[in-house]
């Protein structure tokens, strides 16, 4: 298994002109971060989690080809944004693109994008056929899915295990009912917004808490804001085994 962070970011990080903080003002490419989203290549297969709004310039930068299908974790902006550019995989694969995603995110989807739904198509939109998840393990094909559910501040959102890989994103609480779904995990990535306490998401000593529980063999932290800090400086902080993930890094699992 490949996994590529295609966006190690998150809308509350996105650099701004106005913004003169370190991070925003860095020219060290470890601190340019697009919105989060995952490149897993498994068993022939290639899947992302997530097409935000810089969907289209990842796919470009990590020069990929072939898209299998798309699993989502929830229906915020900066998580599907991007669908509309799937189009061109349609094009490439002569073929709809399967998308997974539970019943209430798959509403949002069909509102956010009613021109790929209707009857009566204009040419050349997205073509997409959806697929809804319960909750339940499910297959793409020979690829066993396990969602996890978390929750972010009120909202449930999906994370995903697949084999012995774990992503986590936008969440505060994981139940101890669903970290026994994570057990065993040898790869964790989890989000990190900042260091300070914050209303939806993990902090970083909160999101190594679950690493420390789950105990993988790395751990990567993910959904990054400015105000987490320079990445070198952040990263001496971090156990030997975590690290601070940053946008088109690759890791290579057995």
């Amino acid at each position: 298994m490949r996994i590529t962070f295609l966006g190690t970011g998150t809308s509350q990080g996105v650099p701004v002109i106005a913004c003169n903080c370190p991070v925003c003002q860095s020219a060290d490419t470890h601190d340019k971060r697009l919105r989060s989203s995952v490149l897993i290549e498994y068993k022939h297969k290639v899947l992302v989690i997530d097409t935000g709004p810089d969907f289209r310039q990842q796919m470009l930068r990590a020069k990929v080809k072939q898209l299998d299908a798309i699993l989502y974790t929830h229906e915020h902006k900066d998580h599907v944004a991007g669908l509309d550019d799937v189009r061109a995989f349609n094009y490439i694969s002569q073929r709809p693109s399967d998308i997974y995603a539970e019943e209430r995110v798959q509403q949002a989807i069909k509102q956010e994008y009613p021109y790929i739904f209707t009857e009566r198509k204009y040419p050349g939109v997205p073509q997409v056929n959806m697929h809804q998840i319960d909750g339940q393990t499910f297959d793409i094909e020979d690829i066993s899915i396990q969602p996890i559910r978390v929750i972010h501040y009120h909202l449930p959102v999906l994370g995903y295990r697949i084999a012995d890989f774990t992503y986590i994103t936008d969440a505060n609480f994981i139940s101890d009912e669903e970290k026994k779904k994570m057990a065993g995990t040898k790869c964790l990535v989890i989000n990190g917004l900042r260091k300070q306490k914050h209303l939806s998401h993990f902090c970083l000593s909160e999101a190594l808490e679950i690493i420390r529980e789950i105990n993988p063999q790395q751990a990567f932290i993910t959904h990054i804001g400015h105000q987490m800090g320079l990445y070198k400086d952040v990263q001496k902080e971090l156990p030997p085994h975590v690290t601070l993930a940053y946008d088109g890094l690759t890791v290579d699992m057995e």
